[in-house]
């Protein structure tokens, strides 16, 4: 124990707030992007660090990464590997030589190889140091920024992930014109929708998107085209994949039967190309399903919306972050204006004192001062008569500016070059006093312009569709065979010396029925147990509901029971009694039967064992005496004689 109040009392306690001071570090300041201007630190620091090496032309990256140490400290790999990130998104960073392609997952080249330097956009949205808020760097020498003063939704646009200590964010990219077009619309009061749009393409299902929270999914399949009788085309990828990925979840597919491909090819350049060869007398649409069934041809993006505000994390659908990143813009172009505003009257002001301070000879009246103070006071006695033309007070630095006016501007002085000076100065100031007064109007214009200046070749690439999920076992290649051995009891598709059944895929289930009366469903494999004396086997399609048919003596000794019914909701591999359970229970007669009424339609013949005074040892029984219930239902009484076998009446039987 320690005596120190501010030390930890124990290791658990200091263990708990070590682990919190890091959790908290990580989510802050290294995983989830900042709501304000949608980056990560790192990210923050690249793009500070490039606008501070700007001159216009291109830098070497490696440049860049070593200028971001002095903000960033932890190590040049993890700022190269950020900084390829930002230049693939094509949005903030101009980019010149090997970058990687997000296609084919090909990285980029070292970063002495390769240049960069900031778009115009990110120039004209990004910076501003006049509204920028600023703090030390993480050993005091450097100023950084605490966030950028970005004027656009950026988050959305560029999307972004991050896992930290139990918490991860996956916000996914959005489409630049829709970005501001919502923009306009939170503007003027409008409705929106946002969906994601991703830079490989493909088709898109986003009716489960829930606004990017938690919970929600976006389904994204590639898009295949059939070229011709033989072949289908891959000509965009879903997010998230790489065609090297793509080609190897389609191979691993076919090794296991799932589709049936002759070969396939890649052809990607800077677009994608796989050509995918189908074997003769294969079917182009299902082998399609198939592979969006079995492979990363189709895969489902679970959103995760999290962002850093008010100094902590939270969770902000998509529409609530676009509501809020407008109105910052809002909020940062009516500071810019208010800026503006204050510079161009302080240019009026010491305008208009210089004019009046040349015109009216006021310098004259220093010629024969002795001391600064006299100087001061001669000038500020010469402007009293015309103070009240200023809009503001005449203060010693506004003195003292006058006194460094060179002679040489004063002798080549243009009157009317200065009203006119003026008078564009007095244009500006009431034009930004209306933008101020029309903010929302403001506002909704410099959109507009944007949109105008950097919409081109940004059209939405992702196409939004609706599909439903493709039934695996309905387009899965039904390429291997299911076999069975009844005295054992195994059953599966590499038992090929044993009795075959029918025709099975390698991710089917398989339904079995036991002489004790035990159903199971399970697993098919190339060799499983599926119960002792079996009486029954099959490959269970649930989409195909069965009528079955039992007659069963319950323990035994007991009463016999018939009961039909439908297998219904069941777990996997759970063996269930399908008899009341007792020791020496045995199934008499089983049948399968894909309607009620063919199930129905079952004439039976019951022989019972002889005994004394049973004077009739043949009754029929007929099945639609018996109503179709659960698997669980104990059954009909057919008898409580002991019974010596039951057959199927001949179709010419009459019964009495």
């Amino acid at each position: 124990m320690t005596t120190d109040p501010e030390q930890p009392d124990s290791l658990g306690e200091m263990y708990s707030e070590y682990f919190l001071q890091y959790a908290s570090y990580v989510i802050l300041e290294r995983a989830v992007p900042h709501l304000n201007d949608g980056l990560k630190p790192v990210q923050r620091r690249i793009l500070h660090s490039t606008k501070e090496l700007d001159d216009g032309r291109y830098n070497k990256v490696a440049n860049i990464v070593g200028n971001t140490m002095k903000y960033h400290p932890h190590g040049d790999a993890s700022i190269g590997d950020a900084m390829v990130q930002l230049g693939q998104k094509d949005l903030l960073i101009d980019t010149q030589g090997n970058w990687g392609n997000i296609l084919t997952g090909d990285s980029a080249a070292a970063p002495r190889y390769i240049e960069a330097r900031l778009t115009k956009f990110a120039l004209e949205i990004t910076f501003n140091p006049k509204t920028t808020e600023w703090m030390p760097s993480y050993d005091g020498r450097n100023k950084e920024p605490v966030t950028l003063p970005v004027k656009f939704p950026l988050l959305l646009a560029q999307g972004v992930e991050g896992i930290a200590v139990g918490l991860a964010c996956k916000i996914l990219p959005h489409n630049f014109i829709e970005l501001i077009d919502a923009s306009i619309a939170v503007l003027r009061g409008e409705t929106f929708t946002l969906v994601p749009d991703f830079p490989t393409g493909g088709i898109m299902d986003c009716s489960e998107y829930r606004d990017g929270l938690r919970g929600g999914r976006s389904r994204v399949r590639a898009k295949i085209s059939t070229e011709k009788k033989g072949l289908l085309r891959v000509t965009e990828i879903p997010f998230g994949t790489t065609t090297g990925a793509l080609m190897e979840s389609i191979v691993a597919a076919a090794d296991k039967g799932k589709i049936k491909i002759q070969k396939i090819e890649d052809n990607t350049a800077a677009n994608v190309d796989i050509l995918i060869h189908l074997p003769s007398g294969a079917d182009a649409e299902n082998t399609r399903d198939a592979l969006y069934a079995f492979t990363d041809c189709e895969l489902s993006i679970s959103p995760n919306s999290c962002v850093i505000h008010d100094g902590k994390p939270q969770f902000l659908g998509v529409s609530e972050i676009l509501r809020r990143n407008t109105q910052q813009t809002k909020d940062l172009l009516g500071t810019e204006l208010q800026i503006r505003l204050n510079e161009l009257a302080e240019k009026w002001h010491f305008s208009s004192l210089e004019k009046i301070f040349i015109e009216n000879r006021i310098y004259r009246d220093i010629e024969e001062c002795t001391t600064w103070e006299a100087v001061i006071q001669a000038i500020d006695d010469g402007l009293k008569p015309f103070k009240p033309l200023l809009k503001r007070e005449v203060t010693i630095d506004d003195i003292t500016r006058l006194t460094e006016i060179k002679i040489k501007r004063i002798s080549k002085f243009d009157s009317f070059k200065a009203d006119e000076e003026i008078k564009a100065l007095e244009k500006d100031i009431d034009a930004t006093e209306k933008n101020l007064k029309r903010l929302n109007a403001y506002t909704i214009k410099w959109f507009e312009d944007l949109k105008k200046k950097y919409a081109d070749g940004r059209e939405r690439r992702t196409e939004i569709s609706s599909f439903d999920r493709v039934d695996r076992t309905q387009v899965v290649a039904a390429n291997e065979t299911l076999y069975v051995d009844w005295k054992n009891g195994f059953a599966g598709y590499g038992m090929k010396k044993d009795e075959a059944l029918e025709k099975c895929s390698t991710i089917d289930d398989i339904i079995s029925f036991t002489q004790d009366g035990k159903m199971k469903v399970m697993k098919i494999a190339e060799k499983v147990f599926i119960g002792q004396k079996p009486i029954h086997l099959a490959v269970f399609r649930k989409d195909e509901p069965l009528i079955y048919s039992v007659i069963y003596r319950d323990g035994k000794d007991g009463a016999i029971y018939a009961k039909r019914f439908e297998v219904g909701g069941i777990t996997r591999d759970k063996e269930y009694d399908l008899t009341k359970g007792k020791a020496g229970t045995r199934i008499l007669y089983f049948a399968v039967h894909k309607t009620e009424e063919e199930s129905a339609a079952q004439m039976l013949i019951v022989h019972l064992k002889p005994q004394l005074r049973l004077r009739n040892v043949t009754r029929p029984f007929h099945f639609a005496e018996v109503g179709v219930k659960g698997r669980s239902s104990g059954g009909n009484l057919v008898t409580k004689h002991s019974v010596d076998r039951i057959v199927r009446a001949p179709k010419d039987f009459v019964p009495e």
